[in-house]
């Protein structure tokens, strides 16, 4: 299966643009989106529509920059899924997600998103491969000696530790853009604004 993960947009329509047509153009199966669309939400206009223009199969989840609300309301106008406490199955791999942050408009304490993890783990714990996605950066990596504002999620990495994803996917961290890691058994990718293709 082949990912374009990308987050960190913060209303950008014509990133918007350009991640679309690279996404046609890779043929990806599956268009993922590690939260921050909006600048603390001044337009959601332009964000999702040109992705499913193009047919492309679309899942987010909000960051720090917009509310639950928010993802809920674009996920609902474009039909396209906000993984937030939830999963999909998309070929033989699992997705599942938590959107917000342990700062910001959405902030979730720690064991509120690990719980949130584990609801979407629940669904998806049978298959060979899982995709963990979220806005935030796990504590104890390598992301989060990139900045000294924005400390790394105790809930994201204890979810790491006992569900042990292949992947996960984040953003959050824009000076961090591009890092891969490794967490255990898991290959941590800070996905950041320009995108990143990923082959699981």
């Amino acid at each position: 299966m082949k990912i374009l993960a990308a987050g960190d947009i913060h209303g950008d329509t014509k990133l918007v643009e350009e991640l679309a047509k690279r996404a046609v153009k890779e043929k990806v199966d599956l268009v993922v989106l590690c939260g921050d669309l909006t600048y603390a939400e001044r337009s959601t206009e332009n964000l999702i529509g040109p992705f499913v223009k193009k047919k492309l199969k679309v899942i987010l989840i909000p960051g720090n920059h917009e509310t639950f609300a928010t993802a809920d309301f674009l996920a609902e106008l474009y039909d396209v899924t906000n993984l937030h406490g939830y999963f999909i199955k998309c070929k033989d791999v699992g997705l599942f997600g938590c959107g917000g942050a342990n700062i910001g408009l959405s902030q979730l304490s720690e064991s509120e998103i690990f719980n949130t993890l584990k609801k979407g783990y629940d669904g998806v714990k049978n298959l060979k491969k899982k995709i963990m996605v979220t806005h935030v950066h796990p504590s104890e990596s390598v992301m989060e000696k990139f900045t000294n504002i924005f400390p790394g999620s105790k809930g994201v990495k204890k979810a790491v530790d006992i569900f042990k994803p292949d992947l996960l996917l984040c953003s959050h961290v824009h000076e961090a853009e591009g890092l891969e890691e490794k967490l255990g058994k898991t290959k941590v990718i800070n996905v950041g604004r320009k995108g990143k293709i990923i082959t699981i």
